[in-house]
Formats: C-alpha cells, structure tokens, sequence
C-alpha cells in the first residue's frame, strides 16, 4: 500500500474503510490465487511497480506458477499493449524470481544438492546458496527446515547479516521472521517459502 494510502486511511478512515471493503467483497467468490493475478494485471495496467511487486508475490504465494503469471498478463494484451507487457517484464526479471528463468519454466523441478547435512549445527540457522538461489536452514536434531531467503513481501533477497540469532530481519520494509519456523513475527503478514527437503546419504536435498 502506498503512503499515501496509509495516510488517508488514518486521515479520513471513515471514507476509505468504505472502499477496502468494497475491494474484499467485489472479489469474495474468487479464490486467492486468481483475486492477485487479477490485481497484478491491475497494477500493469496503471504502471504501478510497488504494487506489481506486491500482488505478484502474493499471486505466487498463494500457489500461482509463474506460467501462470506470464500467461495472465499475455491474455490481458488487448487491454494492456505490449509496451506494458514490456515494462512488467523487465521488472519482473528485476525481482530475479528463479522461477522465471526461461529453463525453469519448462523443468518440472528436480532435487538440489545443497551441502552436507553435518555443516548445519543443531538449533542453528545457516544462510547458502544453491544453484543461483539463496536458502536459510534450520536444523533442530535430526530434521531440517529449508527456506527461501527472499522477502515474501517484495522478493528482496535477504542477506545473511540480516540473521541475528532466530530472528531475521528484511532490509528492505523491516519485515521481521522467525528463522526456525518461517513466520512473519513483525510487520507483515506472510511467512518465508518453505522449500520441500530431504537428506540423503549426508547430504541435504531440496526440490525445487
């Protein structure tokens, strides 16, 4: 939500709480992966990017592909134009989602080999990368919980400086989680991505 927004909210609450609640009804009987694609093709439309970068997010939280995605926004071409196609593209490679990288898009996901599983001490949160994506792991004894290490928010890629013990901290909006479970504990509202893992013969696994 811009300033702005946020300042006539508290400015005149009376009339916006009016509108966002025409917004929460107007999509009640659509699911929650097609009420945000419907929202990012908005947001194009107007050329908003903090917005895109918003509901694209959410989109893909809420399970939408990123075929999806790029299929929502060719379909919307007659009311869109290509230039604006365009110019959410280029911002959606900015975001450098590995999910739309042109090999991605056609893979049907496979297993990466991430490191040992011994390099990860017991209760401790460890930040890697793997194959061009940044991940944090938690181990707790025997089992381990694997995360992407960008913000659900606006996909900002998180540092390992912004680890301070549990607690993980998005440089970006101050979005606070909880490194051992992946919950939004501060600001926001949604968690890390959980990444599927396994460990194999020493090795931790995780499929993407």
């Amino acid at each position: 939500m811009s300033d702005a927004l946020n300042y006539l909210l508290k400015a005149r609450p009376d009339a916006l709480s009016h509108y966002f609640a025409f917004l929460k009804d107007a999509g009640k009987h659509l699911d929650p992966k097609t009420r945000n694609l419907i929202s990012v093709i908005t947001k194009v439309h107007a050329q908003t990017e903090r917005g895109l970068r918003q509901y694209l997010g959410r989109a893909l939280r809420e399970g939408c592909t990123p075929m999806e995605v790029l299929d929502a926004l060719l379909m919307a071409f007659p009311a869109l134009g290509l230039a604006k196609i365009i110019w959410a593209v280029d911002i959606i490679l900015d975001m450098n989602i590995p999910g739309f990288a042109p090999e991605a898009l056609t893979s049907l996901g496979q297993w990466h080999d991430v490191m040992a599983s011994a390099e990860v001490k017991d209760d401790e949160v460890t930040r890697t990368e793997c194959d061009d994506r940044g991940l944090f792991v938690y181990r707790s004894k025997k089992t381990y919980q694997v995360f992407d290490s960008r913000c659900p928010h606006q996909s900002t890629d998180i540092p390992q400086l912004a680890l301070k013990g549990s607690t993980l901290t998005c440089p970006k909006h101050g979005w606070e989680f909880d490194a051992k479970s992946g919950d939004c504990i501060k600001k926001g509202n949604s968690p890390l991505k959980r990444i599927e893992s396994k460990v194999v013969k020493g090795r931790l696994l995780a499929f993407w």
